[in-house]
C-alpha cells in the first residue's frame, strides 16, 4: 500500500539560526512549515522523503525587508497602471535574492494613488509562482514634516488636523486594516500625535516616526501612544544634539525602545553611526535597503514616485540636486555590511534581517524565525553570508523555476 502522506524534507549537515545561535543539528520541513521531527521519527516511525546537503553552510530564515520602494525597473508609486506586473516581477526578484518577505513602500502621493495601488500591496502568501510573500504595505508619508522631507514630493504633504477623517480621505480606513502593515508619519505635524491610539485602534496597523523634525519629548509620546520603530534611522530626521537628540535619542530610553530600520549601504549612514545605534538597542535593528526602481539596473534616469532621480555609482540622487533617494542595494549585501560596520556576530545581523523585521509586524511565529510551526522561507548562505540556495514554502527557488520580467 503506498504511502499517502506528505513527504518530509530533511537539511542536513548544517548550523541552524535557532534560539540565538548557530546549532549543528538538522531542520525538518513538511508541507511548507518548520516541523518538529520528534512525532516523525517516534510517532510515525518515518525517514525523510527528500534530504537537502547543506554542505557545512548556515540555514537562516528568509531575509525581510521592511522598505523597498520597487527594483528591477518597477516602482510601487509609480507604475500605478501597471500595479499587479510590478508586484509580480519585483516578488519574483526578489525570491531570488534571498528576500522571502517584503512590504512594498510607497512614498508621498496623492489620495488617488492610495485608493488605486493599496489593495494590490496587500499580504500574500510567498510561493514559486508567487514569489516571495507581501506583508503589507509600507506607506510612507504624506503625513510628514517638509522639514524633513527628503525625496518625496512637498506638494503632496499633508496635515491630520481632522483626526482619523485625514487619514480616511488620504487613505481609505478600510485600506489600512485589509492591506496595510505600517505606516510612515511625523508625530509633530499637526493632528498626528493625537490621532496615533485611534488609528491603531481603528486599524490595527503599525506606525513608525520618520520624515520628521520632532524633539525627543514629541518622540517620546508618540512612542508611549504606540509607535513601534523608527523609520530609516538617522536619515530625515531630526539630527542628533546633545540638549535634544530628537527621534534618535529613543535609543537611549531606559524604558522600552522602539525598533529601527537602517540602511546599511555606507550611503545614507556612516558606519560608525550603525554601530553607535547597534550599540544602543542591539534587539531594535531592523535592516532595510530603502530600494527603488534601479535596484538590479545599469545606471541612469528612474523615477521614485514622481520625483526625477539619478543613479550613478550605487548612489540614487534627486535629479540635479545632491539629496539622497534611496538605495539600490540588496538585503543580502546589507547583512554582510553590517557585519562589516560593527563587527557584530552572523547570528545578530541575520537577526537583524528576519526575526527583529517579524517582531516589528508581530509575525515572528510564522515568519522570521526556523521554530517549529514556522513558515519553510530558508535561506542556506556560506561562511560569508553569501546566498547559495533560496527555500519558499519548503520549495527550493532557481532561476529555473522562477522567471520574471525587468521594466527597462
Amino acid at each position: 500500500m503506498s504511502d499517502t502522506r506528505s513527504p518530509i524534507t530533511q537539511f542536513y549537515n548544517c548550523r541552524v539560526l535557532r534560539d540565538h545561535a548557530l546549532v549543528e543539528d538538522c531542520l525538518y520541513v513538511q508541507d511548507g512549515k518548520i516541523i518538529d521531527p520528534a512525532k516523525m521519527f517516534w510517532d510515525e516511525q518515518r525517514v525523510p522523503d527528500v534530504r537537502v546537503n547543506c554542505q557545512g553552510g548556515i540555514v537562516s530564515p528568509g531575509y525581510i525587508d521592511l522598505q523597498i520602494n520597487g527594483a528591477y525597473g518597477y516602482d510601487f508609486s509609480n507604475d500605478t497602471d501597471m500595479i499587479e506586473e510590478a508586484v509580480s516581477n519585483i516578488s519574483k526578484g526578489l525570491l531570488l535574492q534571498g528576500c522571502t518577505a517584503y512590504c512594498p513602500t510607497t512614498v508621498s502621493s496623492r489620495p488617488e494613488v492610495y485608493h488605486k495601488v493599496l489593495s494590490h500591496l496587500g499580504p500574500r502568501a510567498g510561493s514559486i509562482e508567487r514569489g516571495a510573500a507581501v506583508l503589507g504595505a509600507h506607506i510612507e508619508g504624506p503625513f510628514i514634516s517638509p522639514l524633513k522631507k527628503g525625496a518625496h514630493e512637498l506638494a503632496t504633504l499633508r496635515t491630520a488636523a481632522r483626526g482619523l477623517a485625514d487619514f480616511d480621505e488620504c487613505y481609505g480606513l478600510d485600506n489600512l486594516r485589509q492591506h496595510v502593515a505600517y505606516v510612515t508619519m511625523a508625530p509633530e505635524v499637526e493632528g498626528v500625535l493625537d490621532a496615533i491610539p485611534d488609528l491603531i485602534a481603528a486599524t490595527g496597523i503599525n506606525i513608525s516616526s520618520g520624515h520628521s523634525n520632532a524633539t525627543t519629548a514629541v518622540a517620546n509620546q508618540a512612542h508611549r501612544s504606540g509607535a513601534k520603530m523608527i523609520t530609516h534611522l538617522f536619515n530625515a530626521m531630526h539630527a542628533f544634539h546633545q540638549r535634544d537628540p530628537g527621534i534618535i535619542g529613543l535609543l537611549g530610553a531606559a524604558e522600552s525602545r522602539p525598533f529601527y530600520g537602517i540602511i546599511c549601504d555606507g550611503i545614507h549612514v556612516h558606519p560608525h553611526s550603525v554601530m553607535i545605534a547597534y550599540y544602543a538597542h542591539p534587539q531594535g535593528a531592523c535592516l532595510v535597503t530603502d530600494a527603488m526602481s534601479a535596484q538590479c539596473l545599469p545606471d541612469g534616469a528612474y523615477k521614485l514616485g514622481e520625483m526625477d532621480v539619478n543613479v550613478h555609482s550605487g548612489h540614487v540622487y534627486i535629479k540635479d540636486t545632491s539629496t539622497i533617494a534611496g538605495s539600490i542595494i540588496s538585503l543580502a549585501e546589507c547583512v554582510r555590511n553590517f557585519i562589516k560596520f560593527t563587527g557584530a556576530s552572523k547570528v545578530e545581523a541575520l537577526e537583524n534581517a528576519t526575526l527583529h523585521p517579524a517582531q516589528m509586524l508581530g509575525i515572528e511565529s510564522v515568519k522570521g524565525s526556523l521554530t517549529f510551526g514556522a513558515d519553510a522561507d530558508i535561506l542556506v548562505l556560506d561562511d560569508n553570508l553569501f546566498v547559495q540556495r533560496v527555500f519558499i514554502a519548503g520549495t527550493e527557488a532557481t532561476s529555473e523555476n522562477v522567471k520574471f520580467n525587468k521594466k527597462i
